[in-house]
């Protein structure tokens, strides 16, 4: 008996892999790869024993650990559960769909909306002032609007300078600019654990990768020691950024 092949087998190949692929690009960025190796250690060895070796015993043991296991895993990453179902509902294809239907109009930042927070950062770096500035997109950040001091202000570089100034009461936390205004100030941010941020990056950067792990906002860091400005967007880094480098990031996702 000969095995067939058509394209729903293909299609359903396609789509597996395709899950592989993302839930280990997403555990990779979670620092939790490890886990994520031994769940598919554990898969395989279970289909060896249920199907190819048929060990009723064994394999009446494994079937429940994996039973068990399947809510151990959503009660474990329940966190990573709703950044996938966020990000998957962001995409822009899906957000482009959802506008369609809504008539709602996607609300992208401007040129000159965009410049102040550039000329802002490119005037801390050189005064050595540290900043965290992230800017929403797709995926709303109001749980992170609500952990500091709403504002509700127009884009404006001396504002966004005099907030994050040395000795502003408010200059401590991050900076979440929402629906093109300066939305809320002193936030705090989820702090990412993955191991592979470089040890030399402080905790702004790794609360900027944070929130990069966990929505699709770019957050901006300004470094206090170095005065250089980088980005955390989607799980990774782009360090030392110049004025043009950083407005073509922010210009881009719009």
């Amino acid at each position: 008996m000969f095995f067939q092949f058509d394209i729903k087998d293909f299609i359903d190949i396609l789509l597996v892999a395709f899950l592989l692929y993302y839930t280990y690009k997403l555990m990779k960025a979670s620092g939790s790869i490890k886990i994520f190796t031994g769940i598919l250690v554990f898969i395989l060895i279970w289909i060896v024993v249920t199907q190819v070796l048929e060990m009723k015993l064994l394999g009446s043991i494994f079937d429940t650990l994996k039973n068990v296991g399947v809510l151990a895993l959503i009660v474990l990453f329940q966190d990573e559960i709703r950044r996938f179902l966020l990000t998957l509902g962001s995409h822009k294809h899906v957000s482009a769909l959802v506008r369609f239907f809504s008539g709602a109009k996607k609300q992208a930042l401007k040129n000159d909306e965009i410049m102040p927070i550039v000329m802002a950062c490119l005037s801390m770096g050189k005064q050595r002032v540290g900043a965290l500035i992230v800017v929403e997109h797709n995926i709303p950040l109001d749980e992170i609007v609500y952990t500091g001091e709403e504002v509700d202000a127009k884009i404006n570089q001396r504002l966004i300078e005099n907030i994050f100034f040395k000795n502003s009461p408010l200059h401590d936390g991050a900076m979440i600019i929402s629906r093109k205004r300066i939305k809320a100030v002193g936030c705090i941010l989820p702090v990412s654990h993955n191991l592979d941020i470089p040890k030399e990056l402080g905790l702004r950067h790794r609360a900027a990768m944070g929130m990069a792990q966990e929505s699709d906002a770019h957050a901006i860091i300004v470094s206090e020691e170095t005065g250089s400005i980088s980005v955390a967007y989607q799980g990774r880094f782009y360090l030392k950024l110049n004025a043009e480098e950083l407005e073509r990031m922010l210009t881009e996702h719009n």
